[in-house]
């Protein structure tokens, strides 16, 4: 209780509310300009959070949880989702904002929708987190190694093209982590003489060059391309009716707990949450028929869902160290950069920390909602920003945030370098998840294998006498091979239905 107490004292101050604030703003911003996303709202902001120690993480979270918000505002407005995870809000959204005519009706729906799954997601992380701590309490150094293995085999679920250049990406991403001073030797790796390299390959100047830089030239390489831009629309409300609290209630609840559950599972995320939730909320309808035609519960469905992924996403994050989706990924680094080391220690040697965490998210979900039923007008005529406008700031961003880290120019160059090299990898169909998880977990499962190996004696017959360490290698075995014997039989199903 003190460390609750003391967390919340750490939270409730004029600074971390203000930074808190400001992230959510950024978040809803980037959120609702289509062509960002909150992987590259929070990729842009990050290193400008860095001299702001906890504050930062605080801004961060904002960031996370008013993207995945800002995303429905111009699929709702102009059918045009900010990010990936409002794809579904479209199918009833748009329809309800033009054929009935009601854009506020629907924004204030989805902003009701958002901030309840948000919460009820960092409830979730309250009480769960904890408990399964005390679980991973127990964790050895052949556990860790196989949690860090676990970690590594979701790329084939993150990997949404294909699940080979999944793991070549994954690949990628451990060399690069074998790149600077072997931490067991002390012997120089893959440095080519520079001593710019002895540290390893810079994080934050790479994740900005393979998210947001690379990003922006294929933007670029677009020609500046136009979205389709509708006549403003006036949005006839902003609170939600009763009779529309009434009816989607049920609906929400259930699909925050869908997204929630969701989150917590590595390798899915807001997407994947969203349109399941969208799937459930038709099939239990009394009224499916009117899916597609502008039915609240189809706004309502995928924005508690794909907002609920927020808290459920930092469960695996905090408790095991295992990013839940690409968001958190960046997140991982964040608190390490911070001095904040996620994993099964987490919550008994920097308890203060991560309830301050906890309970920051519960406020950014607080002024997502504040914002959304407060500046909704303002947000709602950011869909009319010209993207030509749009690049070059984010490029400069990209440019003045990597320098910022270091005030080192070369961090720079690689930042280009890396938004060079990711530009062809998407045009290849590449994910970028996978290379960051690779560089992630690459050094904690080297270094617990060769722990590992000293306490043996070199023999992997130390893990007969660690069950959970098995039961998460072949956890680990099952989500990487699950994926592609799933592809084999689509395939064959495929097949054999076009025989007949």
């Amino acid at each position: 209780m003190d460390a609750f107490l003391q967390a919340a004292a750490l939270v409730f101050t004029p600074t971390s509310l203000i930074y808190m604030f400001l992230g959510v703003f950024f978040g809803i911003l980037c959120g609702a300009m289509p062509g960002l996303s909150a992987v590259m709202a929070v990729s842009i902001l990050l290193p400008f959070t860095f001299s702001l120690d906890q504050a930062g993480i605080m801004m961060l979270l904002g960031t996370f949880c008013g993207a995945i918000y800002g995303g429905s505002i111009t699929a709702i407005l102009i059918n045009t989702p900010g990010t990936a995870n409002s794809a579904a809000t479209c199918l009833d959204g748009y329809p309800m904002a033009t054929k009935l005519g009601q854009p506020g009706r629907a924004l204030s729906i989805s902003t009701m929708a958002s901030t309840f799954g948000g919460l009820f997601s960092a409830c979730a992380l309250l009480f769960t987190a904890p408990l399964l701590s005390k679980i991973a309490l127990n964790f050895g150094v052949p556990e860790m190694f196989a949690l860090g293995v676990f970690g590594l085999s979701i790329v084939t679920a993150v990997s949404s093209h294909s699940i080979i250049k999944g793991l070549i990406g994954a690949i990628l991403g451990l060399l690069l982590g074998t790149v600077g001073i072997d931490a067991t030797s002390a012997t120089m790796r893959f440095t080519f003489g520079t001593t710019y390299l002895i540290g390893g390959v810079q994080f934050v100047a790479l994740l900005i060059g393979l998210f947001a830089f690379s990003q922006c030239l294929v933007t670029a390489e677009e020609s500046m391309k136009e979205y389709k831009r509708e006549k403003r629309k006036k949005l006839d409300q902003i609170l939600p009716s009763k009779s529309d609290i009434k009816r989607t209630s049920p609906t929400i609840l259930m699909c925050s707990i869908i997204g929630t559950i969701i989150g917590a599972i590595p390798g899915t995320g807001g997407d994947i949450a969203s349109w399941i939730g969208y799937n459930e909320s038709k099939r239990w309808s009394k009224h499916p028929e009117e899916f597609g035609h502008g039915a609240p519960e189809g706004i309502a469905a995928p924005e508690a869902a794909n907002n609920a992924v927020s808290g459920g996403a930092m469960i695996p994050l905090l408790t095991l160290g295992i990013p839940g989706d690409s968001v958190t990924a960046i997140m991982l680094g964040a608190l390490m950069m911070q001095g904040i080391t996620p994993g099964p220690l987490l919550f008994s040697t920097q308890t203060v920390d991560v309830y301050s965490i906890i309970i920051s998210l519960f406020m950014a979900n607080v002024f997502m909602c504040l914002l959304g039923y407060g500046a909704i007008r303002i947000f709602s005529k950011i869909s009319l920003v010209p993207m030509k406008w749009l690049n070059p700031i984010v490029f400069v961003f990209c440019v003045v945030g990597t320098y910022a880290i270091n005030n080192n120019i070369y961090d720079v160059f690689l930042m280009i370098g890396a938004g060079i090299v990711g530009y062809f990898l998407i045009k290849l169909d590449f994910c970028m998840p996978p290379i960051i998880l690779g560089l992630i977990l690459g050094g904690t499962v080297e270094e617990n294998l060769r722990r590992t190996l000293v306490l043996s004696d070199g023999s992997f017959s130390i893990f007969l006498s660690h069950p959970i360490a098995l039961v998460l290698l072949a956890i680990a075995a099952i989500s990487l091979l699950s994926p592609i014997f799933l592809n084999l039989w689509k395939k064959r199903s495929t097949n054999k239905q076009s025989g007949n």
